[in-house]
C-alpha cells in the first residue's frame, strides 16, 4: 500500500504535530445524506445494506465526496457479533434493532461462543478490504466495534431500552452469568478488530454506547474492565505502522482518568465535558476525540461556527486533538450544516498548531 496522502488523524491520535485539528463525525455515512438513502432504498433493508460490501463501500465513500474529511469510518453495525451468534438480529420500522432470541435462560447464556470472524463476518472484513482499496490511501479508514456491555445490553433485553431493567436485574441478581457474556464478547470483540485490522482498518474504535448507564462500581466491573481485556489483546502494529485505538463511552466523563489508563491511544468524549478540562485530568497519556453537541447543527451556520471556535479553544495549544461530535450526526440534519462544521474546524484550528 502507498503511504496515506493525508494521516493527520493518526498522527493526532498518536500526539504528534500535525498542521490542523483533523476532523471526522461518527455516522458520518448516515440518514441524513440523500445519496445514502437512495443507496439504502436500493439495497432493500438495512443489513441488506450492511451485509452488502459493494453497499457497504459505496456508502462509507459517500460522505467523503461532500466533506474533505480526515477519516472514513466502515460502514457496518455494531450488533453483527451478537448476530453473528445466532440471536436473530433484525430490524423494526420506527423501532431499531431488535433481537429474536434475547439470552434469558441459563443454558442459552451457557452455550454462547464467540462466532469466528473470518468464517461468520466475511462479509465485513471483505467491506473493510474493499473501502481500504477504494480509498486509494487519501484518508485513514476506522473500523469499530460496540464495547461488550453495550452488545450484552442488546443480547439481554432484545433490542433498546429505556431503564435496562432486564439486564442490571441479571447484574444484581446473577453476576456470574453476564460476566460470562461479557467474557464471551470480550473475546468476540478482540478477534473482531484485529481481523478487521488484517483486513486493512487503520485504526479501531470501541463505541461503549450504554456504558454510562452503570453506577461507577458497576461500570468499572462489567465495562472497563472487559475494554482492558481487548485494548491488551489487540494488534499494535501493521506493515509498519503503529494502529491506534479509540474508546468512548458515552456518559463516562466521570470516569476519563480510568479510561485513559486502560491502554488506549484515544478517549472519546461525549458533549457534556468541557474538552479543556478533560484535557487537564487525562494530561499528555491519550489524545481526546470530541466534542460538540451534535444538536449545534440545527443551528445556522454562523453558531455552528462559533461552537466549533469555542471547543478548539477550550482543548487549546497542540497536538493529540482529533475534532468530533459528541454523539452520531442526527438523520435530520442537513448536509450543508456539517459543511459548515468541516471547514470550520480545518479553518480555525490552524492557529491552535504550530507550523510545520
Amino acid at each position: 500500500m502507498s503511504p496515506l496522502k493525508n494521516d493527520t488523524f493518526l498522527r493526532a491520535l498518536l500526539r504528534q504535530p500535525t498542521p490542523y485539528t483533523p476532523v471526522w463525525i461518527m455516522r458520518q455515512a448516515g440518514r441524513y445524506l440523500p445519496e445514502y438513502n437512495e443507496t439504502r432504498r436500493r439495497a432493500g433493508s438495512f443489513l441488506d445494506l450492511a451485509k452488502n460490501p459493494d453497499y457497504a463501500t459505496e456508502v462509507t465513500l459517500q460522505p467523503l465526496a461532500r466533506f474533505p474529511l480526515d477519516a472514513a469510518i466502515l460502514f457496518s453495525d455494531i450488533l453483527t457479533i451478537p448476530d453473528a451468534m445466532g440471536l436473530g438480529l433484525y430490524f423494526a420500522e420506527g423501532e431499531g434493532p431488535k433481537f429474536e432470541r434475547p439470552l434469558r435462560e441459563e443454558w442459552e447464556i451457557r452455550n454462547l461462543s464467540a462466532p469466528d470472524p473470518g468464517e461468520h463476518l466475511r462479509y465485513v472484513l471483505d467491506a473493510v478490504t474493499q473501502i481500504r482499496h477504494a480509498l486509494d490511501s487519501d484518508v485513514p479508514l476506522i473500523g469499530f466495534s460496540g464495547s461488550p456491555y453495550t452488545l450484552a445490553c442488546y443480547m439481554v433485553e432484545g433490542g433498546a431500552s429505556s431503564d435496562f431493567r432486564t439486564i442490571k436485574t441479571m447484574l444484581y441478581n446473577r453476576p456470574d452469568l453476564l460476566h460470562h457474556i461479557l467474557d464471551v464478547n470480550a473475546r468476540a470483540v478482540t478477534a473482531y478488530l484485529n481481523a478487521q485490522i488484517e483486513a486493512g482498518a487503520q485504526a479501531v474504535m470501541i463505541f461503549d454506547t450504554w456504558g454510562g448507564s452503570l453506577s461507577a462500581a458497576a461500570y468499572h466491573e462489567f465495562s472497563l474492565n472487559y475494554m482492558q481485556r481487548i485494548i491488551t489483546g489487540l494488534v499494535r502494529e501493521r506493515d509498519g505502522a503503529r494502529v491506534p485505538s479509540i474508546v468512548f463511552t458515552k456518559g463516562g466523563g466521570l470516569w476519563l482518568e480510568n479510561i485513559a489508563a486502560i491502554g488506549c491511544d484515544a478517549v472519546g468524549l461525549d458533549w457534556t465535558c468541557d474538552i479543556g478540562q478533560a484535557r487537564a485530568r487525562v494530561g499528555t497519556s491519550v489524545a481526546l476525540q470530541g466534542n460538540l453537541d451534535p444538536m449545534t447543527l440545527f443551528a445556522q451556520p454562523e453558531h455552528i461556527r462559533a461552537e466549533v471556535a469555542r471547543v478548539l479553544a477550550s482543548y487549546g495549544q497542540g497536538n493529540g486533538h482529533v475534532f468530533n461530535l459528541g454523539h452520531g450526526v442526527s438523520q435530520f440534519t442537513r448536509p450543508e450544516h456539517v459543511s459548515t462544521l468541516v471547514e470550520a474546524v480545518h479553518d480555525l484550528s490552524r492557529a491552535y498548531h504550530l507550523p510545520p
